[in-house]
């Protein structure tokens, strides 16, 4: 716990480590490479001025990748997060020089500081990861279980085994005292799928012995976390508003939704030609495929995307969901689907306004009504627009469970800003380029998750 006290402290000191040996190898190709020859040399503070402007993208742009993060991502996560930021941020700088230098000025000394920078986060990953290792070693945990569906939490966190260590499980069917003798011999307790009653007992107990607590949340929880504070009487009130987003919000997202889709249509046309060429010479078939989907208050919608499948995929009629490796997707198909190229005509449904930029992903009305008989909540996620991306698709991973993309979406939803969308922009620009991991333990072709809860909230 002592230890804990200083963690932002260790944090904030390496990032700025971090800043100031990228910024300082920036200063010298700047003084070195640029700042003479440019057509009207700075005077001292113009140099500083354009130093500090690379500090701040430096930081901007690891911030929205998470790039500083360190001991919470994983390494290679963390590694994958600082490349695509340091790409951006030295890309933006060449083209800041050239824009001072009214030229296109030498590109051969930004070249070798990239891999030099390349080099110095590389090997900063690796000494903050040991050295966050040696200062916080993995905590033990015990896990407060009330079903089974707790077993593949437990496999995901087993797999961080940098942060967390399981090392005992209790059933909520068990005595009290001996829970609580229990929760008492280790650092922190997951509590995953008990009663409301039962959970709010040992969430007491654990904040009175300052008892580190990692909650699974029920669907009433994160619409909670949304919620806003009213301060007009002496009780404390939480107002949740349950319609989506405002007037001012929606009239935000609308007009960045025209901008960014008109943008990115006449920048990626020569992608999308290309693209329809490829799908054209595999197998002869339509390049665009359209199929209805469910948009805000359960508006259908017909989406476009280039082929991926077979001609006839789903000949039979009955809606499949795609598997990671289903036979129906063409070899092109398969390489569209892995840099998400596929999505790319759902600008166009963007402009027309059946979808958003950043949302929860469109679902078929088939699929959506067999997701209700087992989670009735899933239509709260159709009070937004459909997305071309979403909190989930940057977060999850391929075979992510539909219940918990359902909350993603919804944490999503309830703690919706224009912020929050940009950062999700860039994250998928990450996602596009390292894709992650899928769940070892999931099933391929499960069209749903067949759980036993009790969602008993409060």
């Amino acid at each position: 716990m002592k230890r804990d006290k200083f963690k932002r402290l260790i944090s904030f000191s390496l990032t700025i480590i971090l800043l100031i040996i990228l910024t300082g190898a920036f200063a010298f190709v700047w003084y070195r490479y640029y700042s003479d020859i440019i057509v009207l040399p700075y005077y001292r503070r113009g140099n500083w001025v354009l130093i500090g402007i690379y500090c701040i993208l430096v930081w901007l742009f690891f911030k929205a990748y998470n790039g500083f993060k360190f001991g919470y991502l994983k390494k290679t996560d963390m590694l994958y997060s600082q490349l695509i930021s340091i790409v951006c941020v030295d890309f933006v700088a060449y083209f800041l020089i050239s824009l001072i230098g009214r030229d296109f000025m030498h590109v051969t000394p930004m070249i070798i500081m990239l891999f030099a920078d390349l080099g110095i986060i590389s090997l900063w990953t690796l000494i903050t990861g040991k050295i966050y290792f040696l200062i916080y070693p993995p905590r033990k945990l015990i896990i407060l279980y009330g079903s089974h569906q707790a077993a593949s939490l437990v496999l995901k966190m087993s797999r961080r085994v940098d942060k967390y260590m399981i090392c005992e499980s209790v059933s909520i069917s068990e005595p009290q005292e001996k829970i609580k003798e229990l929760i008492l011999k280790y650092e922190g307790v997951i509590i995953c799928d008990i009663p409301a009653e039962e959970r709010n007992f040992y969430l007491k107990f654990c904040f009175e012995n300052s008892i580190r607590s990692y909650i699974a949340p029920k669907i009433s929880d994160i619409i909670i976390r949304g919620a806003d504070d009213i301060r007009l009487f002496d009780t404390p009130l939480l107002l949740c508003r349950n319609y989506g987003l405002d007037f001012e919000q929606r009239i935000l997202k609308r007009s960045f939704d025209i901008v960014f889709s008109l943008l990115a249509l006449i920048l990626l046309s020569p992608f999308m030609l290309i693209t329809a060429l490829a799908i054209k010479l595999y197998d002869g078939g339509s390049v665009f495929y359209k199929q209805k989907r469910l948009t805000i208050d359960n508006k259908e919608f017909y989406i476009y995307k280039f082929r991926s499948m077979i001609v006839n995929a789903e000949k039979s009629g009955t809606p499949q969901l795609a598997s990671e490796n289903d036979p129906r997707i063409t070899p092109v198909g398969r390489f569209l689907r892995k840099v998400r190229l596929d999505e790319l005509p759902q600008l166009l449904n963007i402009l027309k306004g059946e979808m958003s930029v950043v949302g929860p992903r469109p679902e078929r009305p088939e699929l959506t009504e067999l997701y209700k008989k087992e989670m009735p909540e899933f239509e709260f996620r159709l009070k937004v627009k459909a997305g071309l991306t979403g909190y989930a698709q940057v977060t999850g991973v391929y075979d992510t469970s539909p219940y918990d993309k359902l909350k993603m979406d919804l944490m999503y939803i309830e703690n919706y800003s224009f912020r929050l969308d940009l950062q999700i922009i860039l994250m998928t620009v990450k996602t596009m380029l390292f894709p992650p991991e899928s769940n070892a333990e999931s099933d391929e072709g499960i069209i749903m998750e067949k759980t036993k809860r009790k969602d008993n909230d409060i």
